[in-house]
């Protein structure tokens, strides 16, 4: 099974990309490909930017999309939204493909410092992926992402630790 995984956040201290990178753990058989938002940077979306032509980019993105079997992502949560930099490239790539996640089953996260884990964005994505061809089959939030995880171990809070590990067996399974 191809995997493509991301964080939506371009951080070089992504707390999303260390959760997700954590969970790939959980896939060893897997052909996993790690993107970095970074490497779609693409102007602001415009309408009159938009009239000149799409971005490579953007392409490149829903190529990975197309190429993969499943999506594994975590959304940084900025004011209560998606970060600037996923919302550009969903908004550029959505303008090429409505059907952004082209049907691909997704396990969908998301985590932030505080209390609620991002859960304003993930409840934002839950309600709009779909429409925009995501097959979400499962979410986890993951609150007060430096009290409940290690780098090198991952989830530490043994309660978490075990939603996350039936969620991830519950998302094999429906992909199976």
């Amino acid at each position: 099974m191809k995997i493509v995984a991301f964080a939506g956040s371009t951080s070089s201290t992504s707390i999303n990309r260390e959760l997700v990178k954590s969970v790939l753990k959980s896939f060893p058989e897997d052909d996993i490909n790690l993107i970095d938002l970074n490497d779609f940077t693409m102007p602001v979306f415009s309408v009159d930017i938009e009239k000149k032509g799409f971005p490579d980019e953007a392409h490149r993105f829903l190529k990975q999309i197309e190429e993969c079997d499943v999506i594994i992502c975590s959304l940084a949560e900025h004011n209560r939204s998606y970060s600037a930099a996923f919302k550009n490239i969903f908004d550029w790539a959505s303008r090429i493909n409505v059907k952004v996640f082209q049907n691909k089953p997704m396990f969908l996260m998301s985590t932030s410092p505080g209390g609620y884990g991002g859960g304003n964005v993930m409840n934002t994505a839950k309600t709009f992926f779909p429409q925009f061809a995501a097959d979400v089959k499962e979410t986890f939030s993951l609150p007060k992402f430096y009290e409940n995880f290690d780098l090198e171990t991952g989830v530490i809070n043994p309660e978490i630790l075990k939603d996350l590990k039936e969620k991830i067996e519950s998302f094999k399974n429906q992909i199976a």
